[in-house]
């Protein structure tokens, strides 16, 4: 572990919370969609359009659903499916296929500045300059936050969007993108995630360290495999690891 050279880290449920801020980024870029088209066609004095939230919310997941099951090389890249699926929606309710782009485009705008507003864990700003001075980082997410907007992006000069690869985790292709990025061998490298078989799971089977982000868990771990309750504890383990090499 002396050897240790790079540590990757998932972003949601890892670095912050995600299901707030999620439930809100889904309400409320649809939501705006709806306000900002009814605005817009009342202005240009059409008709409304027959969609309400209610509905229009359960129609618009049944189609990123469909989406992805037409072209599963795609169900990873969420932000694609957002936009074939508003795209169609709002062809079907009788908008102009360049009409349709760009409100779907805009959508997906809102989508993107909803989604950012996360709050990473108080600890977590510090805790990342501190790793950065001994190690290399990045960050490997299957979520589709906005990357270069999210608040942690300074600490990460390598971060891979594993849906935009079309190979979301447990895919090992996210993990060997980095670890090609960082120029470092696996066995160099430490994962470290919230999600047993997102994370875990593909980081130790590639030969990289890996420690899992869980409050609970009896489960035996695999050689080179930690378990911490918080991200926090992370300093702590590692300085623990070190001793013992």
């Amino acid at each position: 572990m002396s050897s240790l050279q790079a540590i990757t880290f998932d972003l949601d449920d890892t670095l912050w919370d995600n299901q707030g801020v999620m439930l809100k980024t889904e309400e409320g870029h649809y939501r705006w969609l709806l306000e900002e088209l009814a605005t817009w066609r009342e202005i240009r004095e059409e008709p409304p359009l027959a969609l309400n939230y209610e509905q229009g919310v359960v129609d618009y997941l049944q189609r990123r659903r469909r989406w992805a099951q037409q072209v599963p090389e795609r169900r990873g890249d969420f932000t694609w499916l957002r936009l074939r699926a508003l795209e169609e929606q709002l062809e079907t309710e009788g908008l102009s296929r360049s009409t349709a782009l760009l409100w779907a485009a805009a959508a997906m705008n809102e989508f993107h500045r909803l989604r950012v507003q996360v709050k990473p864990h108080p600890e977590a700003a510090g805790l990342l300059a501190n790793l950065a001075g001994r190690y290399q980082l990045a960050a490997i997410t299957n979520g589709n936050i906005h990357l270069k907007r999210q608040p942690l992006a300074a600490y990460f000069p390598v971060a891979i969007a594993a849906g935009e690869l079309l190979a979301p985790k447990p895919d090992p292709k996210p993990f060997l993108a980095a670890l090609e990025r960082l120029n470092v061998a696996p066995d160099r490298a430490m994962h470290v995630g919230d999600s047993w078989q997102e994370d875990v799971l593909p980081a130790q089977q590639l030969g990289m360290h890996a420690v899992w982000v869980a409050d609970q868990g009896d489960q035996a771990l695999p050689t080179r495999v930690h378990r911490i309750a918080h991200v926090k504890e992370l300093p702590s383990l590692l300085e623990w690891i070190e001793k013992r090499t």
